[in-house]
């Protein structure tokens, strides 16, 4: 039986110890295709999921995360990748088929005119702005005139390269916790690993070297004692304010 979406969230643990239970590796591909689903900044979605199911590169994987538990006794491994080099195919993914969308609307006599004009401007000219910075030059331009104009009006202010970093990275995390919770749902079991090499995961994955990993999340089945304690949450009241 499904479990509800709170009844998942309350379920999900870093589980750090996992049965050597086989997993159905369509089901968590499935959870993977629910983690494209998530959010994402202009829907550029700049990720990449690496489902790992071979037992040697879960070796070696393991290895780069300092052979810590839950990267030891996985029985599957995801990386989940970050991808800003792929900005002007998605870019172009986009526009085709916001494009193929508004020439349907347009056939059946609706006025797409404006929204066509708004989108490929946001779309040809806006990411290409955002996108672009040569050797960081760009970046610091951008950054001085944001900070000019923004003396006079609300202006877009992360224009820097590492701006642009933190902002794929929080859309990848947000298909994190969309692949989490979905294993959570069907009764399987997740880590999300920071400590690792990433040069050398990225090695063994060969990976291009402008791709970056977000996380690596370890799979299985909790053990008895996979999860170490109880989980511990600060006082709602710390971090809550009502304004």
């Amino acid at each position: 039986m499904s479990k509800t979406v709170s009844e998942a969230i309350k379920y999900r643990r870093s589980v750090r110890k996992y049965k050597a239970t086989p997993l159905d590796e369509e089901k968590i591909k499935n959870c993977i295709r629910n983690a494209t689903l998530a959010p994402n900044s202009s829907n550029m979605q700049l990720w990449e999921f690496y489902h790992i199911t071979d037992k040697e590169i879960l070796k070696k994987l393991s290895k780069a995360c300092f052979n810590q538990n839950a990267a030891k006794t996985a029985v599957n491994m995801v990386v989940f990748v970050t991808r800003r080099d792929k900005w002007k195919q998605r870019a172009k993914q986009n526009l085709n088929f916001l494009e193929s969308m508004f020439d349907k609307q347009e056939k059946e006599g609706i006025d797409v005119a404006r929204r066509r004009k708004v989108s490929r401007n946001y779309y040809k000219k806006l990411m290409p702005i955002i996108y672009n910075d040569f050797l960081g030059l760009i970046g610091v331009y951008k950054k001085i005139l944001s900070f000019f104009i923004g003396l006079f009006r609300p202006i877009y202010r992360e224009v820097l390269f590492s701006d642009q970093k933190v902002i794929i990275h929080k859309s990848m995390a947000l298909a994190a916790q969309n692949f989490m919770l979905s294993m959570s749902e069907i009764g399987y079991d997740t880590c999300p690993m920071e400590g690792s090499d990433t040069t050398r995961v990225k090695k063994i994955l060969k990976l291009p070297r402008k791709a970056e990993i977000n996380m690596i999340i370890g799979c299985g089945i909790r053990s008895e004692k996979g999860v170490y304690t109880e989980q511990f949450r600060v006082p709602l009241e710390d971090v809550y304010r009502k304004i």
